[in-house]
């Protein structure tokens, strides 16, 4: 039963962790861009070290932070990638033109996206949730939200919000973050 509870705590951190994922790949998606598998396994690999690392320093690191501080900063980061979806959407060149990002555009996402698994991993390893098991499930769940969440941006959802899908997304991400930070 204790294994069932591990692995349950496990799953749902990293679905959380990786929401913004989905919504990632949902604002490509709705753009009519797909992310490259090279840009999956860096979104994957990138996040799941960082993930790893955090937990693996969880819990000396809870020593050294004042509480709250880990969730600040994990919400800044959310408001940073909100924001970044924000100027993103009002930059962007008419729909359909836009270029998918090269492989190397997919390095400075990761380690944003990272950056809000450290904040979330640093209080998860001090609850004393396994590093390993987190890091291969976090890999996993990474890799199955982008293609989830571009099947969701490509439906009907996807279609009905079109363009304002990643602006919408963008919304969401500055409100969670400053929920997650401020309150």
């Amino acid at each position: 039963m204790e294994i069932l509870s591990s692995i349950g705590a496990i799953l749902v951190f990293t679905m959380a962790c990786n929401l913004d994922t989905i919504l990632l790949s949902m604002g490509y998606a709705a753009r009519g861009l797909t992310v490259s598998p090279g840009g999956c396994l860096i979104l994957g690999g990138v996040t799941t070290v960082v993930t790893w690392l955090s937990l693996a320093l969880g819990a000396s690191a809870g020593r050294f932070l004042p509480a709250g501080l880990a969730d600040m900063l994990g919400g800044l980061v959310l408001l940073a990638i909100g924001l970044w979806f924000l100027l993103d959407w009002l930059r962007s060149p008419v729909e359909g033109t836009e270029p998918l990002p090269p492989v190397r555009a997919w390095v400075p996402l990761a380690a944003a996206l990272a950056v809000n698994n450290a904040g979330a991993g640093v209080a998860a390893g001090i609850s004393g949730l396994s590093p390993l098991g987190a890091a291969v499930c976090n890999f996993c769940v990474t890799l199955l939200f982008i293609p989830l969440g571009g099947w969701l941006g490509a439906g009907p959802a996807g279609r009905l919000l079109g363009k304002y899908a990643l602006p919408l997304s963008g919304l969401l991400l500055v409100l969670l973050g400053c929920a997650e930070a401020f309150l």
